[in-house]
Order: structure tokens, then sequence, then C-alpha cells
């Protein structure tokens, strides 16, 4: 595997590699044949990792870790790019146009709820980049992460046969958050804005100090937990883009907020050979209409390696045909929520319907 020097956004060498680890390895379980392309101020560099030997490929991905440089990616490259490259406000928009051009499907991982806004309003509330979407026969999802799919296909479960919702709610637990520094570049990038959902619209609002805060009561193992509301999760986003609720709340434990607000906090440290960290996390989404509740709930290890099987369970759907239209979605409109999370367990997850 060909690696190379700092990129030019001031992203780290290790951070890039720290989130193509985990995907690389899921690529190969699925017996996919990953074209890595990694970016420096020169060039496009892109080869072939080498996994473990003896895999045959059914198809190529171009799996991005860098964001200097991309110009072009040549319809013969890849069938499906995935970006795994923050800054994402920079490295989408360039890549989801090469994309395009190529021909080729678009996933990306990001957690930046005003990236995704930014996605969606140009390429899904546009007439005219409508049409290139649907020219070019491509799926394109972003978001397809721990923060933007799991919520969403929760919710999408959670709500089952209801047309519609009156409110949806998220909470989201975790016992810590030791943030790679891509995480904490994007809080930076966010300067404190708010994205909520009320009446039946997505809002961005500028920051403000009074942040509510209530008491969530989680399932096991995190039981009451005091959490704030206002969490600005993509999770807002993927969901309004097509499930019907008057509104849709989120919340985060108080606990890893403290992690992120400490300039100390070390970044993720494995904890096994797989390179995942020992964090546990909680993801329960509430769905209620006149005086019924339903619920779905996930729960598992590592928000970062997470993603990994999310991102590449969605591009071995694409390649199979397994997915409910082409186009640009939200994790939920392209794929069938329950039999996608279902795959996912227990290997990765653990989930519950309630």
């Amino acid at each position: 595997m060909a690696t190379f020097a700092n990129d030019s956004c001031g992203c780290a060498r290790h951070e890039w590699l720290f989130r193509l680890r985990f995907a690389q390895s899921r690529v190969a379980q699925l017996d996919l044949a990953p074209t890595l392309a990694v970016f420096d101020s020169r060039s496009v560099i892109s080869t072939r990792p080498r996994f473990a030997k003896g895999y045959s490929a059914r198809a190529k991905l171009a799996v991005f870790a860098g964001c200097d440089g991309i110009r072009k990616v040549r319809s013969e490259d890849a069938d499906i790019v995935i970006n795994c490259a923050g800054p994402f406000g920079e490295t989408a928009p360039a890549l989801i146009e090469a994309a395009l051009r190529a021909r080729c499907h678009y996933l990306d991982v990001t957690g930046e709820a005003l990236v995704t806004i930014e996605t969606f309003a140009r390429y899904a509330d546009s007439e005219l980049n409508v049409k290139r979407v649907r020219d070019a026969d491509i799926v394109l999802v972003p978001s397809m992460a721990f923060y933007g799919a799991l919520g969403d296909l929760l919710a999408t479960v959670a709500l089952g046969d209801w047309a519609k919702a009156d409110d949806i709610s998220i909470a989201v637990a975790l016992d810590s958050w030791k943030p790679t520094r891509g995480t904490r570049l994007a809080g930076e990038r966010r300067a404190g804005r708010r994205v909520i959902f009320e009446n039946g619209r997505l809002e961005v609002l500028p920051p403000s100090n009074q942040i509510p805060t209530v008491r969530w009561e989680f399932p096991s193992p995190f039981g009451s937990q005091e959490v704030i509301g206002e969490f600005p999760t993509v999770d807002l986003v993927t969901m309004s883009r097509h499930l019907r609720a008057t509104n849709i709340n989120a919340y985060l434990n108080v606990a890893p907020i403290r992690d992120l607000r400490d300039p100390n906090t070390s970044g993720p440290e494995p904890a096994d050979e797989s390179g995942r960290s020992a964090q546990i996390f909680l993801v329960e989404v509430v769905a209620r209409r006149d005086d019924q509740k339903r619920s779905a709930i996930a729960r598992g290890r590592d928000i970062y390696a997470i993603t990994a099987p999310i991102v590449v369970e969605a591009a071995a759907r694409i390649l199979d045909g397994n997915f409910k239209r082409k186009g640009i979605g939200a994790p939920a409109e392209i794929f069938d929520a329950r039999d996608f999370l279902e795959t996912l367990a227990p290997e990765h997850l653990t989930m519950e319907i309630q």
C-alpha cells in the first residue's frame, strides 16, 4: 500500500489512515477490490492495497483518504467512490462532481450536518443537478456512517407502517469520546451553529448559550442520563429527507461532551487486535403518534469503527443491485432499513425493536 505525506488541507497523515483502516478490512471481507487514492499536493496516486492473498475482485472501489489534488476519476478507475476524506465541505463537492463525470456511485461518511444539508440542497433540490444525477445513473448517499445512517435506519424501522409521527427523538449515549482530529476540526467549522427540525422544517440556527438539558432513561448499560438537547447530529438531516414528522429531536448524554471540550483528551486507542477502541455506544430512536410509542435501539462499540461495516455494506448492496432506487437519497431511502441493520447484527451491533 502506498502512503504519502500530509495533504494540504491540514489533516494529519495518521488521521486519514485511521479513517481507512476499518474500511479496508471490511472491504476485503466482502471480496471487493479497493483502489486506494491518496492525494498530496502534486498528483492523484492510485494503487491497489495488498489485502489477504487469494481474494477475487468483483468490483473496484475508489476509497479516498486525502483532500487535495482530485481533478478527475476515469470511468474505468472505479465502480463506487467512498469518500473518507475530511474536511468534507471541501472534498464532498469535488468528489461528487468527479463521480458524476465518471458515472460511478458515491458514498461518504461525513458526520457534518451542514455539509450534508448543502449536498442535498445542491443535488436533490436543484432540478438541473437532479437531472445530472439521474442521467449518470448512479446512487449517491452522503453520511453513510454512524452519524447519519444508523439513526436514520433505526427511525425508519421504528416507524414501521406509520406514514407520519408526531415526533421522533434520537438519543445517543457514549461512555466516552476520544475524538479524532477530524472530529475536532468539524466542531470548529460548525462554530456553535445548531441544526433543529421543528414544525416540519429543518433550520440552521446561530450559536446559543441556552442549550436545553433533560434526563433520558436509556436502556442498560447506561440507565438514567443527563442529556443535552439540540444535538446537531446529521441524523436530523437524513431523517428529515423522507420521514414525515412534526418535530425531530436529538440528544447526547453529557459525559462525552466533557471529553470533547477537554483539549487534552487523546484520540481513539485500540483495545483489541481489530483496532476498535473500548468505547461503547447506544442509540435509541423513539417515535410517537397520539398516545402510541415505538422505538428501536442499537448497541455496539466504537463509533468510528462501526462506520466501516455501514459504508461498505452499502457499497456491496449497490454492486449487488440490492437497493430501492438510484439517485440521491438518505440511507433509509436507498436501502431497506430493517434488512440492512439485521445484516450488521450481531457481529457489529445488536438491535432491539419495541
